[in-house]
């Protein structure tokens, strides 16, 4: 299949028009694309390049990553306010701009080690994600500022790559009942507009006794 090709003048102007939260996101899936061994080149005068260690650095796992960052959210590490008007009430703070951009990255991290590692630490780390997020629907104001209605359709995760990753998980992490208890309430609160697609997501990884828990669910009244 042929790619798409973009004209660099016609992203740049693109580029031109995104707000910084969306700049941000950008920027990170670029330094993520760009080859190694160009990032000196991209990043001259903005990053000091290091000497090439005789072994590469250990990859973090998804799971220890989400636990510093659970932990230091629930410190008020980016909880950075401003006093709200007329004018600024759709603007965001840096802290809160971090932090989408580190859950969003954070759970895209998890999607691709649920490719080749699916089990209960990836599970744990989608999870602990989810956590902040139904936090912030809760009405807890003291994880994250938002000057404009609250809510975690504001981080802006999508779903539709997130939960089918994380059902994978799921899938082979848990009993039956869990399984649909769990997954049911996912879709509950992040992809209810969307329920009948993430329904079959679920249903297509599950065993046959974990569909059967889903169905038993869907017959309570």
């Amino acid at each position: 299949m042929t790619r798409p090709v973009i004209n660099p003048d016609d992203l740049r102007a693109a580029v031109r028009g995104m707000k910084r939260d969306q700049l941000l996101g950008f920027l990170d899936k670029a330094i993520e694309l760009v080859p190694k061994s160009r990032l000196a080149e991209l990043a001259a005068g903005l990053a000091s390049p290091r000497e090439p260690a005789t072994r590469g650095p250990r990859k973090e796992h998804p799971l220890a990553r989400a636990r510093s960052f659970h932990a230091a959210v629930l410190r008020g590490d980016y909880y950075e306010s401003f006093n709200v008007n007329s004018r600024n009430f759709m603007d965001q703070s840096k802290g809160t701009q971090r932090f989408i951009d580190q859950l969003r990255r954070l759970i895209e991290r998890c999607v691709k080690a649920a490719e080749t590692e699916p089990g209960a630490d990836v599970r744990e780390a989608f999870e602990l994600m989810m956590a902040l997020l139904r936090r912030i629907d809760d009405g807890d104001d003291e994880i994250v500022f938002f000057a404009d209605e609250a809510g975690s359709w504001q981080v802006g995760v999508d779903w539709r790559t997130a939960l089918p990753a994380y059902f994978k998980c799921l899938a082979v992490s848990t009993e039956p009942d869990e399984f649909a208890r769990v997954a049911y309430g996912a879709i509950k609160d992040f992809a209810d507009h969307d329920r009948s697609k993430a329904l079959a997501e679920a249903r297509r990884v599950a065993s046959k006794a974990q569909k059967a828990a889903m169905r038993r669910i869907a017959a309570q009244p």
